[in-house]
């Protein structure tokens, strides 16, 4: 769709719960890219997913299972590189616009992009996981990367593989604007989020075509004295040591894709964008041949197997629970509630156990704070959905009920007659049992 002179291309795979980078997309981003270049009413354009909670998660890993050899491998990866080195040399400039993961080859793809805009959503988190699965960024993320946020956060972000969220992205150079998400209204607030997301991006796009919005922004003299010493020979190859043995100590070399990692970095720095392209699509290709990352990939899709719902859909919501027991694992089962915006009764027959239990749930909301992944006010909010007390009042209104008391069959008689007596027939009660092999 083309508006006001911005074409607007809508990324969503009805074929999958999140978009992916597959052969087939990426057959049809090409297409619709040069459809964008050949049409001279388009001055700039916009990328932007219409699945909620996912821009691109990804490249589709079946892709590189289903390839018999390396180098067939890193004949996918040219393809990609070559695909988002013609939009970073586009002569009408990309936005971005991210709402949900964008992570891999999602990631590469935006930064390969002249402006990019994400959503403060809590879904939005910006990331490259290949390394997880023995794997390296292969779409230049390698190379883009260092230029765009630096050497030092470069290398955190490619070797630990670790998402970060909206705000951090911004504060780095990954993104350069933040869009509030709304409430829900006649739409929901996913669909609302998105349809803001776009005409905030729209503008953008017109203003970067019309030359009003300029991409560039002035250095300071922090970021000047940075580029100054990292332009140092010396001192790059400080970074690189430093880097290395790091990664050896921690991976004891048994982890070939962090090493590959620096390789690809210090060769594309040293000798040049095409040596390190190359240096990217071949390790790349070695790597997913690698009995190491074939075992990460398959353990990849055992944690996807485990996440999803067997038991199809249940007979009622579940709004209020009730957990029997403050203790370790009582408490830790309140946390976990608490945060899917369950109001959660915790029970103990102490003030002191209570005490600890709370204690303990606020402790873990608190550690969530301090890494920034939740507002004070967003953990003082979920920590408002649960109440601690001694009696069973409320229990009659609990749609479900954890037994985690004692491991003592007596007690744990005891308390199950006490919730019969208070529950209504239509309440679940579950019990929990710690059962330890000792050889």
């Amino acid at each position: 769709e083309v508006k006001d002179n911005v074409a607007v291309v809508r990324i969503n795979d009805p074929t999958s719960k999140v978009n992916t980078l597959g052969r087939h997309m990426q057959a049809e981003l090409v297409e619709v890219i040069n459809e964008i270049w050949g049409n001279s009413a388009v001055k700039s354009a916009v990328l932007i997913s219409s699945k909620p909670g996912s821009f691109i998660a990804g490249a589709d890993l079946n892709m590189f299972q289903a390839c018999k050899t390396a180098e067939e491998v890193s004949y996918l990866l040219q393809a990609g590189q070559k695909m988002f080195e013609q939009i970073e040399k586009s002569p009408i400039p990309f936005v971005a616009a991210i709402n949900g993961s964008c992570l891999g080859g999602g990631l590469e793809f935006a930064i390969a992009c002249q402006y990019r805009i994400a959503t403060k959503s809590k879904k939005t988190i910006l990331g490259t996981p290949e390394v997880m699965l023995g794997l390296l960024p292969g779409a230049g993320g390698t190379q883009r990367l260092p230029k765009m946020v630096g050497l030092p956060a470069a290398f955190d972000m490619m070797l630990t593989g670790r998402n970060i969220k909206a705000d951090k992205a911004k504060k780095m150079g990954l993104v350069h604007q933040l869009v509030e998400p709304l409430g829900p209204g006649l739409k929901s607030a996913e669909e609302r989020t998105i349809e803001y997301l776009e005409e905030v991006a729209v503008d953008f796009a017109k203003g970067l075509a019309d030359k009003k919005v300029t991409v560039e922004k002035k250095k300071g003299l922090m970021q000047k004295v940075q580029d100054f010493v990292m332009g140092l020979p010396p001192v790059r190859k400080q970074i690189y040591k430093t880097v290395h043995n790091k990664v050896m100590k921690q991976s004891k070399g048994l982890y070939p894709a962090p090493l590959k990692i620096i390789e690809c970095v210090q060769t594309g720095i040293e000798k040049g964008n095409a040596a390190g392209y190359l240096s990217e699509s071949e390790n790349f290709g070695k790597l997913a041949m690698t009995s190491v990352s074939r075992a990460l990939i398959g353990l990849f899709y055992g944690q996807v197997a485990c996440k999803k719902n067997h038991f199809g859909q249940p007979e009622r919501e579940v709004k209020k629970l009730a957990v029997l027991g403050a203790g370790l694992m009582g408490a830790g089962i309140a946390q976990v509630t608490i945060d899917k915006g369950v109001a959660t009764i915790l029970k103990d027959t102490t003030e002191e156990g209570l005490a600890r239990g709370q204690q303990q749930v606020y402790k873990g909301l608190n550690d969530k704070t301090k890494k920034k992944s939740l507002t004070t006010f967003e953990r003082d909010r979920i920590m408002s959905l649960l109440s601690g007390q001694l009696d069973y009042r409320g229990f009659e209104n609990a749609d479900m009920v954890i037994e985690a008391v004692f491991e003592d069959l007596s007690i744990k008689h005891k308390v199950v007659k006490e919730v019969e007596a208070v529950r209504k027939n239509n309440i679940y009660l579950f019990q929990l049992r710690i059962e330890c092999l000792f050889v």
